[in-house]
Order: structure tokens, then sequence, then C-alpha cells
């Protein structure tokens, strides 16, 4: 068994306990849920007093608006709980019941699909919010931003697919 040194032990704890330097990106990340919070009650006001006279397509949009902001806070709640696990130290949530089932169980390959997938759907939702404007009466056609949105929507959509390629590429070399 090789005999390690002083100085190779303390550096080797000083690089495992450098991970909670991790720690405020973390509560950051908390305050931008706040910040989405702020945003939704704001939209949500703002769709509430426009109510009795918005039209279908209006109240569709707002609805969307509200999805995507809550998309949005879900991927923030996953990336701090799945990176919070992954990198720093395991969330003792005793035995509750209110424990999302993938924690402790979404590793970085996971929490990768699982980012790419919810920006594929806020994209989609973007788009379909654009293409739901076009039907309103008093705004113009505005081409070049309807088509930058759809290639940027099909660039996400194809860096899943490759990152989903990629992960069943590394799982099939595994298994050999």
């Amino acid at each position: 068994m090789h005999q390690r040194r002083p100085l190779e032990k303390l550096l080797e704890l000083s690089l495992f306990k450098s991970r909670w330097l991790l720690a405020p990106f973390y509560v950051g990340l908390v305050f931008s849920l706040v910040m989405l919070l702020v945003a939704f009650v704001n939209e949500l006001v703002h769709g509430l007093m426009g109510l009795m006279h918005a039209t279908a397509e209006q109240i569709i949009l707002a609805a969307l608006g509200l999805i995507d902001l809550s998309l949005a806070a879900n991927l923030v709640v996953i990336v701090i709980f799945s990176g919070y696990e992954n990198f720093i130290s395991k969330i003792d949530t005793g035995d509750s019941e209110d424990r999302p089932s993938w924690m402790g169980t979404l590793d970085f390959s996971g929490l990768k699909m699982k980012l790419i997938g919810s920006i594929v759907a806020i994209s989609a939702i973007s788009l379909l919010r654009a293409f739901m404007s076009l039907t309103e009466r008093d705004i113009s056609l505005d081409e070049p931003r309807l088509r930058w949105l759809v290639v940027l929507h099909l660039t996400f959509i194809v860096s899943g697919v490759l990152f989903a390629t990629m992960d069943w590429i590394a799982a099939r070399a595994e298994r050999h």
C-alpha cells in the first residue's frame, strides 16, 4: 500500500473541501428563484387586471408566459438540488414524504438531460407565444425575429438529441 505524505494529504483535503466554494452559487440561484417569483406575480397580476377585456389569444399568451416562468423556476430548483447533492453534500430531509423522488438519483448526465429538456420546452413556449402574437391586429410580422426563434429552437432540439446520443453511446461503452 502506498504511504501518503502529509503534504499530499493536505492537498487532497483542501481540494475536497474546496467543493464548498460552490455553495454561494446555489444560494445565488435561490435568489434567482425569488426573482422569477416576482416576475410570475407581476405577470399574473397584469393578466388578471386585463382579464375582462382580453381576447382568448391574449389569455392564452398570458398563460403561456406563466408556464414559461414556472418551467424556468423548476429548472432552477433542479439545478440547485442536483448540483448541491452531486458536488457538495447530500441534503438531509429526514424521512420527509415531500422529498422529490429524483433527488439523490439525478447524476450529472441526468441533470444535463433535464436541463436541455427544460430549455427546449421554454424555447417552444417562446416560439408559440411569438406565433400566437401574429393573430393580434396591431402587431406587425417580424420575420427576422421569428426566423431566429425557429433556428434557436431547432438548435436546442438538435443539441438535446446529440446529448442523448452521447449518453447512450457512453452507457453502451460502459457495459462492454
